[in-house]
């Protein structure tokens, strides 16, 4: 059970409508829990909105971002952040079969030394925070200084994410499967 409370629509003061507006807009529907805990913080939540439409808006490939993102979430072992984004990984390219074996990346055979150097800079990164020079080269020889820096936003505002939606207890909705159930 989240530590707060999922604000709908209706739940929400007159002057909040146009979040609403652009959540159902800009978003899934229904809307996601993370974006109805956050709707406690409607400037905040705006903002973190905003930000994340700039990431989608990146010169990085979809596809290289959404393997970055759903490795911090195996790394984290945030059920809701690869429940979520295992479908904006479909949608960048990505197969099934590359999905399941996003964990295991470094011995998987289905992905390129492109993929595995994002792979490798986002789990780095997410367990230990500070990369050494060896990983950050792997993908730097191989993208651009923008997509660099573009990837570096993205993996950090995912870890971000991850936290936030672990200090909430933000709950996965029943429509997505756990990726990490309990035995």
């Amino acid at each position: 059970m989240a530590r707060v409370p999922y604000l709908s629509r209706e739940d929400a003061d007159p002057e909040q409508k146009p979040l609403y507006d652009r959540l159902e807009a800009e978003r899934k529907v229904p809307t996601a829990n993370i974006f109805l805990a956050l709707a406690g913080a409607p400037t905040q939540l705006d903002a973190f909105l905003t930000y994340a439409n700039s990431l989608r808006a990146a010169d990085l490939s979809p596809r290289l971002r959404e393997l970055a993102i759903l490795t911090v979430g195996y790394a984290t072992r945030s059920a809701y952040e690869v429940a979520h984004h295992q479908s904006h990984g479909l949608k960048a390219g990505l197969t099934e079969e590359q999905l399941a074996a996003v964990p295991d990346f470094e011995s998987s055979g289905l992905f390129d030394a492109t993929e595995k150097a994002v792979m490798s800079l986002a789990k780095e990164s997410t367990l230990q925070v500070d990369v050494c020079e060896q990983t950050w080269r792997a993908a730097a020889d191989l993208l651009t200084d923008r997509q660099m820096v573009e990837l570096s936003l993205s993996i950090a505002w995912y870890n971000s994410g991850v936290r936030i939606m672990g200090l909430l207890d933000i709950d996965l909705e029943d429509d997505y499967p756990n990726p990490f159930p309990k035995s």
